[in-house]
């Protein structure tokens, strides 16, 4: 809930990150949520507090950058800088690297120590040729830095090159593509609406049954779906009582001929 809500209401995140401390105090994870949102609402102090019980808690230093931050908005941003120098930059990940080295020339931009600031940018991830997603934010870092020192055209510069990633950025990702699809409802009096295969069944069998001649029985159909012809043995128990009877007829209209001509 508080990382759905923290861009939106900062406020309401945290007081729903303080209320996960309260019931999940020991893992890692709801302690690193209280540090960001405490952060988000300016609570350096209680920010500082919960990022050290994380890393003591993960073992992680993911969110040393944050750290350092909160260092300066506590107004200690030489603390900042010790914090900073104690981790090993190597094991980090590059986008946290990165992050590092923006709030170091924070720190010491914080301390006045411009060209130290400048310094703590030039790392091998501020390649102006190709925009990742630490790009904007570590271009704009230098172009602030810049302009401390009054190189205003470098700064501008920088800072075209910042806006040009982010849009680069954004492209690729597809957030630029705001097109919206609206779908009509509305029933289309001409669309062909398919047919139930069900219905369809049904329809045949009544087709087959008016096709039948009269008196014949419509053809069966097996499970497999294989039509078996119906005997009608009544049907022929009737015609072959109906010959023997004729026979019958003629033989004795046969034998009273004989006996008038014999009288």
């Amino acid at each position: 809930m508080a990382a759905r809500l923290i861009e939106d209401d900062p406020a309401l995140a945290h007081e729903h990150a303080l209320a996960a401390t309260r019931r999940a105090g020991r893992i890692a994870v709801v302690r690193e949520t209280a540090a960001i949102t405490a952060y988000g609402i300016g609570d350096f102090s209680l920010a500082l507090r919960e990022l050290r019980t994380y890393r003591r808690i993960s073992g992680r230093d993911d969110q040393i950058a944050l750290l350092v931050d909160s260092e300066r908005g506590v107004g200690r941003p030489d603390r900042g800088l010790e914090e900073g120098r104690g981790v090993d930059r190597s094991t980090l990940p590059t986008e946290v690297r990165v992050e590092l080295a923006i709030a170091m020339s924070g720190a010491r931009l914080d301390l006045g120590e411009t060209e130290r600031a400048l310094q703590e940018l030039d790392i091998p991830e501020l390649d102006p040729d190709r925009a990742f997603e630490w790009s904007p934010a570590l271009f704009a870092a230098r172009a602030a830095v810049l302009e401390e020192l009054g190189r205003d055209d470098e700064a501008q510069l920088w800072r075209r090159r910042a806006d040009v990633a982010a849009d680069a950025l954004d492209d690729a990702s597809g957030v630029a593509d705001h097109e919206v699809l609206i779908v009509d409802e509305t029933e289309d009096p001409d669309a062909v609406i398919p047919a139930d295969p069900d219905e369809d069944t049904a329809d045949q069998g009544m087709s087959d049954a008016s096709d039948a001649e009269p008196g014949e029985a419509p053809a069966e159909e097996t499970d497999a779906g294989e039509p078996v012809a119906v005997s009608s043995s009544d049907e022929s128990d009737e015609s072959d009582e109906s010959d023997e009877s004729d026979e019958s007829d003629k033989r004795a209209a046969a034998d009273d001929e004989t006996d008038g001509e014999d009288r």
